[in-house]
């Protein structure tokens, strides 16, 4: 089962990038984000990639420069995920083959992300937006449309999301803090799993 969960290793360093993605992989989370403004990003992405590039869906995130979305893609990384609609990168991104997660907030920024190749929306911060804001969008964008919440989404409203018509989560501090040990990381991920199994 491929759970439309995103980890998001804001703050992750290359010592903690193997160990971290392989506790993920292991519980099921097999979406892998590292932010850009994370201690030498590139380097953690690219451990990742050599250990699981085959077996999970690794990329950066807060990727505001075309140069990076060609770094990223170079390097063989699956996704970016951006903070805002910006239409230059997410044209970049699915030039160069990978899939496009653009932050947006607004129908105008939806349609917009849409209009330039986006895979998916990240709705951000969904606790702004909140369920009935992803209800009144949903109702006006295209059938199929991939929806992501982020920012104050997490095990306890998993369902109400889901209910409400989200396609998945991006998932940050709930799941990784920098210095937090692995057997955390592990043991929040696999309550994470949990949670979205039972309100998937």
């Amino acid at each position: 089962m491929s759970r439309e969960i995103i980890a998001i290793l804001r703050g992750i360093t290359p010592d903690e990038a193997g160990p971290v993605a392989d506790a993920l992989i292991e519980a099921g989370i097999t979406r892998i984000e590292v932010p850009l403004n994370s201690p030498q990003p590139f380097d953690s992405i690219s451990k990742m990639l050599l250990a699981h590039g085959s077996n999970a869906m690794i990329g950066a995130g807060t990727v505001l420069d075309v140069r990076d979305v060609e770094k990223l893609h170079k390097m063989g990384a699956h996704m970016v995920v951006s903070p805002d609609a910006n239409a230059t990168i997410i044209v970049a991104t699915k030039q160069a083959g990978m899939l496009s997660f653009p932050g947006v907030m607004t129908p105008t920024e939806c349609f917009a992300a849409l209009q330039a190749g986006a895979d998916g929306l990240k709705l951000f911060p969904a606790s702004l937006l909140g369920v009935e804001g992803l209800k009144a969008i949903g109702a006006v964008l295209p059938k199929g449309t991939k929806t992501y919440a982020v920012g104050g989404v997490g095990p306890a409203n998993f369902a109400e999301w889901f209910a409400a018509g989200v396609t998945g989560f991006g998932i940050g501090s709930a799941l990784f803090k920098p210095g937090m040990s692995v057997a955390d990381v592990a043991s929040r991920a696999a309550d994470m799993v949990a949670a979205y199994d039972a309100g998937a």
